[in-house]
């Protein structure tokens, strides 16, 4: 893949790139409808590859907090049209690299060393490039080392690319623009925290060092030596990422069972004994070691659970909740799935939706094993998002439905389902759950 040898970094020049990909888009709106008078038959596929291509391409070369939005909206499978989702996926393994002179500049400036002046040896390509930085392999004393290096700028400009990205997300997915807001704020947060190297090895350190307990996992070890601002060292581990595991189709029910099981134990662990967890599940973000145990290598994006939250949001899982309209009443209420001054209509739409949402996303725990192979589960699962998506009313809305806290846990568990859905895992769903 072709190495970039810069990225923009000043507002005036992210801003104009912005420009630019608006323009292309107006051109391919331009083209689809000229073509669509030739052709009233016509389908907006060809529309939707073409923005698709032109959007991911931009935010490429971009990168940082355009393209990790990007990312984490591909794994919404019901949000995007599949052009969209198989363009943005790539954000999470191939986005272009960065050329080894700006990552020899990058060493430079903090070390006041090149890599091979660190390390006993140091790859000048990169071993994946993603939204927000790309990896090295290294070594020193015998050890395998993965070098995860920021790209410049990402940090600097989360809060103005965000601005940005807006009105191209806002007329492209028909996003309800108070959800958008709602959805932008807590992403931002997350984003500042994750570009923040100093933060994220200290969280690595914390988080790994507790998780160590659960069977099955395994850590890479963190150097606060070889690391710095916009660079990260820990422990190179051997395997393939999840992503490329689940291609091969070679594990048998038996690993399917206990990688599903680590994984599940891995969440509900931090959910409910750390109150503060990895927040970013998907495949690239897992290592499949040989003997088929699950190294997890990124403590970038953490999400911290306020103790209210969590006191009010997890008892949408409990087993009877169903059965206590009472109750599961002033939830939707305090999550603000439903407001006091709502008219009637729109109370009785979004309790009966909000109800059927918590049937479906609680029924794992509704039993002590669960099947996560089950495609006509799934296949429920996929085709009531797509109702949601739309529905006029969720469109419309004035409101955000839901308190920002929840979107990094909705997102972790809908990522977490995937990822046991794709290993055909059965796994123990009591376990580490309080309730």
């Amino acid at each position: 893949m072709k190495e970039q040898s810069q990225i923009p970094v000043s507002k005036v020049q992210r801003a104009t790139k912005f420009i630019s990909t608006g323009a292309r888009i107006g051109g391919n709106y331009l083209k689809y409808y000229s073509k669509k008078l030739v052709n009233p038959n016509m389908t907006n596929e060809e529309l939707h590859e073409d923005n698709a291509s032109d959007i991911y391409h931009s935010l490429s070369e971009l990168k940082g907090s355009a393209l990790k939005v990007a990312q984490m909206l591909s794994m919404d499978k019901n949000l995007l049209p599949t052009a969209y989702q198989q363009q943005f996926t790539m954000a999470q393994y191939s986005a272009p690299p960065l050329s080894f002179p700006l990552v020899v500049r990058t060493f430079e400036r903090y070390f006041k060393k090149r890599p091979n002046e660190l390390f006993d040896s140091f790859s000048p390509t990169a071993q994946n490039a993603a939204s927000m930085g790309q990896v090295h392999k290294a070594t020193k004393d015998g050890k395998s080392l993965a070098v995860k290096i920021q790209y410049p700028g990402v940090g600097e400009s989360v809060k103005s690319d965000l601005a940005m990205v807006k009105p191209i997300a806002l007329r492209m997915f028909k996003l309800n623009p108070a959800e958008y807001d709602e959805f932008i704020s807590e992403v931002e947060s997350r984003l500042l925290e994750e570009a923040d190297y100093d933060l994220e090895l200290q969280r690595s350190i914390e988080l790994s060092g507790e998780c160590r307990q659960i069977p099955n996992l395994i850590f890479p070890s963190y150097y606060p030596e070889y690391s710095a601002a916009k660079i990260l060292t820990m422990d190179w581990i051997e395997g393939q990422p999840l992503g490329e595991f689940i291609k091969t189709q070679t594990w048998s029910p038996e690993e399917a069972r206990i990688l599903g099981q680590a994984m599940w134990d891995f969440y509900h662990f931090q959910i409910h004994q750390l109150k503060s967890l990895h927040a970013d599940p998907h495949p690239g973000n897992f290592i499949i070691t040989r003997d088929r145990k699950l190294g997890v290598i990124d403590f970038g994006c953490v999400k911290v659970i306020p103790e209210s939250f969590y006191k009010t949001y997890f008892q949408l899982l409990e087993k009877d909740i169903l059965h206590q309209p009472e109750k599961l009443e002033k939830v939707f209420y305090d999550l603000r799935f439903i407001y006091s001054d709502d008219s009637e209509k729109d109370k009785k739409f979004f309790r009966e939706v909000f109800t059927q949402l918590v049937e479906l996303l609680g029924r794992p725990f509704r039993t002590p094993e669960f099947d996560f192979s089950e495609k006509t589960y799934f296949e429920e699962l996929y085709r009531f998002g797509e109702q949601l998506s739309s529905m006029k009313e969720f469109r419309h809305s004035k409101r955000a439905r839901g308190v920002k806290d929840a979107l990094y846990i909705n997102r972790t568990y809908y990522g977490l389902y995937n990822l046991l859905n794709e290993l055909k895992a059965k796994v123990n769903t009591t376990s580490w759950v309080p309730f």
